[in-house]
């Protein structure tokens, strides 16, 4: 393999997986970051590397290869808060458990790591639900890192090689050749291959070079973060309406349990779902609701905070320590649902990867992995 220069334009885990794959091939890497660090939906999201509910076929392969390498990645960087952990979904009544045993009867439930528990071995796992519930659905598969810190830790490994340069507050403005970009300070930047990873970033330079029909939409959500819970959480937890959420739950089961079983109004208004998991300092982060329409609210509003509290307090079978955060976050989503990532050749050299919606932290080792293989690196 011939050593070859990259410039991976973007910071956040989608960008900075670029980075790290290119590097780990032995290629020399600039990366470039228009904040002075990454502030998008890559911080803002539960870190959770979740396999469960990833529809069948090319986006389960890429979530459990990417799976794979988180787990080799965490090995070699601690400070990325690896934990494999797995989830729990409990579900309450026969119309949430059908579906359940429904997700069982997949022929790659055991890919996923799927399995069907009583309340007492769902405890035994997660001894903070002491809630009411009829079953529990574990996914052993899926795991979680630490979302605020995982591109620091990631990067403060990277800058351990003399082939890694890292050029915060810079902004990429235009293509002036093959593999070439000038950033706002004038500079020009010259490679063998240009990786544009921008996010929810869609406007500017990246509609300039793509088209204006580009077929990745903008997604909003809106989430929380608690004091300390003050014991140990250690699985993530999902609700029954993650089912609704998910494509892998997609089943006649499903659609007796949207007929029969109309979410909360508040959950249908937002399009919410219950996601909630431990941080490394006890506290939990817990959303989320989903926005499609343009143009989003500038401001947070109650209600959805208000349900996630109530689902949450429900299973833990107790009051919810004080919520200390409170966010709004966008990120970039491919229109077409059965597409992982929108990955575009934009000009001899340079390539837009971007659209990974929900799937971002969960699949970007195996976007980036692809990426390369596909880019010849």
């Amino acid at each position: 393999m011939v050593a070859v220069k990259v410039i991976v334009v973007g910071a956040g885990v989608v960008g900075t997986l670029h980075a790290w794959e290119a590097l780990r091939r032995g290629h020399q890497v600039v990366q470039i970051e228009r904040e002075a660090e990454a502030r998008g939906a890559s911080l803002r999201n539960f870190g959770l590397i979740w396999v469960g509910g990833r529809s069948g076929g090319p986006e389960l392969e890429t979530a459990l290869r990417a799976r794979g390498l988180w787990e080799e990645i965490g090995g070699r960087v601690p400070a990325l808060g690896f934990r494999a952990n797995g989830s729990l979904t409990p579900v309450r009544g026969p119309l949430e458990l059908a579906v359940a045993e429904a997700a069982l009867a997949r022929n790659d439930a055991t890919a996923r790591g799927f399995e069907l528990l009583t309340p007492a071995e769902a405890r035994a796992l997660n001894p903070a639900l002491r809630g009411a519930f009829t079953a529990a659905l574990r996914c052993e598969r899926d795991a979680t890192v630490e979302p605020r810190t995982a591109q620091l830790a990631l990067r403060a490994e990277l800058s351990k090689s003399p082939h890694y340069t890292f050029l915060p507050g810079r902004e990429v403005r235009d293509v002036t050749g093959p593999a070439t970009v000038r950033d706002d300070h004038g500079d020009v930047h010259r490679a063998d291959a240009v990786v544009l990873c921008t996010g929810a970033w869609l406007g500017g330079l990246v509609r300039e070079l793509a088209g204006p029909e580009l077929p990745v939409r903008r997604v909003r959500l809106q989430m929380m973060q608690t004091d300390p819970l003050g014991e140990p959480f250690p699985t993530s937890v999902a609700d029954a309406d993650s089912f609704r959420y998910y494509p892998a739950y997609a089943s006649p089961a499903l659609d007796a349990l949207q007929a029969g079983q109309p979410q909360a109004p508040t959950a249908e208004e937002h399009r919410m779902q219950l996601l909630m998991v431990q941080r490394a300092d006890g506290s939990l982060t817990i959303g989320d609701t989903h926005a499609y329409e343009h143009p989003f609210p500038f401001d947070t509003v109650e209600d959805p905070y208000d349900h996630l509290v109530g689902v949450a307090e429900a299973l833990l079978g107790r009051p919810l320590p004080t919520i200390r955060r409170r966010w709004a976050g966008v990120y970039a989503q491919c229109t077409d649902p059965a597409r992982v990532v929108h990955r575009q050749r934009v000009h001899d050299g340079v390539w837009l990867v971007t659209g990974p919606g929900g799937r971002g932290m969960t699949c970007s080792p195996a976007i980036a992995e692809t990426t390369a293989d596909e880019l010849n690196w």
